[in-house]
């Protein structure tokens, strides 16, 4: 009779059974947790849809319930008939000045940026640690001298109040700096020698090397105009000249507050935001830490 004897090892079978029970129960965590922050993130705009359709007196009825139950276009009529506000008008307006403002930021910032990342000079690093020292000023600390300065110009109620302080990013120029200072000083010494001028080196090899972080700060800066409310509330006057948020927060009065039309006209503000992640999702994602090693 034989004897078998255990050497108290487990068996590989065991092994890859403990493992697999592992990775399921770590994929198992990690779906569950995404799930949970598509939920949350996901339901109030959701919400934001579907409110959109409803009346007043549906978006606060007792359950809430986030289908409406009598589907209505009542407030994308008058939200975009003109009865409130003149929102399509508005709408323009934050196109307009978001387009503006992240056309020129990128100029400003490319050039600032390859300044810094190209170019020797007598202060320059005392320059850049000043304008990465601004960075930590909240904008509420500039607000009134800025303000101040636009009365003095007489901007005030015009787009140029609005684009004009948006151009200049330090934000930009550090992001710019961080990709640009990668670009290859050879590449540019042989540029030079083939005759090109500063410009052209910049235009021709600069811009098209640093495109991938380009467009990143061309999102983000969009975004932020577009979304942007307290300082476009404060520089302009005129209804017709405001941008969609500001447009928006006077539907809130002091007896009455359209609820379905906001909702409505936050939906559609989202529209041009969603088609651009949409089509630049890909090289947004692909680019988005550019710079972020490079010293």
């Amino acid at each position: 009779m034989s004897v078998t004897v255990s050497s108290g090892q487990p068996s590989p079978v065991t092994d890859r059974r403990s493992l697999r029970l592992n990775h399921w129960v770590e994929q198992g965590l990690l779906y569950a947790a995404l799930l949970l922050a598509v939920i949350l993130v996901g339901a109030p705009f959701i919400y934001m849809i579907t409110g959109s359709f409803k009346l007043n007196s549906e978006i606060f009825s007792y359950p809430l319930r986030f289908l409406p139950r009598a589907p209505t276009l009542l407030n994308y009529q008058r939200l975009l008939g003109g009865e409130e506000i003149p929102y399509v008008r508005q709408f323009l307006n934050s196109l307009l000045v978001a387009v503006s403002q992240t056309a020129l930021t990128l100029l400003v910032s490319s050039l600032v940026g390859w300044g810094f990342a190209k170019f020797e000079f007598a202060g320059k690093r005392p320059l850049f640690l000043f304008l990465l020292a601004t960075l930590t000023f909240p904008f509420q600390v500039t607000l009134v001298p800025l303000f101040l300065l636009m009365l003095g110009l007489g901007w005030l109620d015009t787009y140029w109040a609005v684009i004009i302080p948006g151009a200049v990013s330090a934000f930009g120029v550090f992001f710019l700096r961080q990709n640009m200072i990668g670009i290859p000083d050879e590449l540019l010494d042989a540029a030079r020698i083939d005759g090109a001028s500063e410009w052209g080196i910049y235009w021709r090899i600069g811009l098209p090397l640093a495109l991938g972080a380009l467009s990143v700060l061309a999102v983000l800066v969009f975004l932020g105009a577009w979304n942007d409310y307290l300082w476009p509330l404060i520089v302009l006057r005129s209804p017709e000249k405001f941008t969609f948020p500001v447009g928006l927060a006077t539907l809130i009065g002091l007896y009455k507050v359209e609820y379905g039309m906001i909702l409505a006209g936050a939906f559609l503000a989202t529209l041009p935001v969603l088609l651009i992640f949409t089509a630049g999702r890909r090289q947004l994602l692909t680019n988005i830490t550019l710079g972020a090693v490079k010293g």
